[in-house]
């Protein structure tokens, strides 16, 4: 468990040591929204990681520490708000700020997407110039 520990940190130390591309991790179970995601972000510079579910984007989110998350409320498995909350309540990822993307557009949708930890929160559909600005918001260049 320390050596798992001690690994990711120094990934994490690494990448900020070597000024390599931010690492943004997307989890999102609709194919077509992951695509547009991950061409726009490869397109902006960034790497990316992608998960299709709550559960698959809490692992890769714990083995590969990436420097944003981009998370999907609603989704099979685990949802967003069950993931992000598992993430913001370990020790080593709280501080990886995540991103909301949903189509929860509701009176108190985005309060109660905050109040599990969520940093950010973009509804669907997505704003281009609005993901880009929120995500050099917290990763600035």
């Amino acid at each position: 468990m320390k050596k798992r520990k001690k690994e990711r940190n120094q990934i994490a130390m690494n990448r900020k040591d070597n000024h390599m591309e931010k690492v943004i991790l997307i989890v999102e179970d609709n194919l077509k929204n992951l695509k547009l995601f991950k061409d726009l972000l490869k397109a902006w510079g960034y790497t990316t990681l992608e998960a299709l579910d709550g559960k698959q984007g809490v692992e890769l989110a714990k083995t590969k520490m990436p420097d944003l998350i981009l998370m999907d409320i609603q989704m099979p498995v685990m949802d967003g708000i069950e993931a992000t909350k598992i993430l913001k309540n370990d020790t080593e990822t709280k501080d990886i700020p995540i991103v909301a993307l949903t189509s929860y557009v509701m009176v108190g949708d985005e309060e109660r997407i905050r109040a599990a930890g969520c940093d950010g929160y973009i509804s669907k559909p997505i704003d281009i110039h609005e993901l880009r600005k929120t995500i050099e918001n917290y990763l600035p260049k």
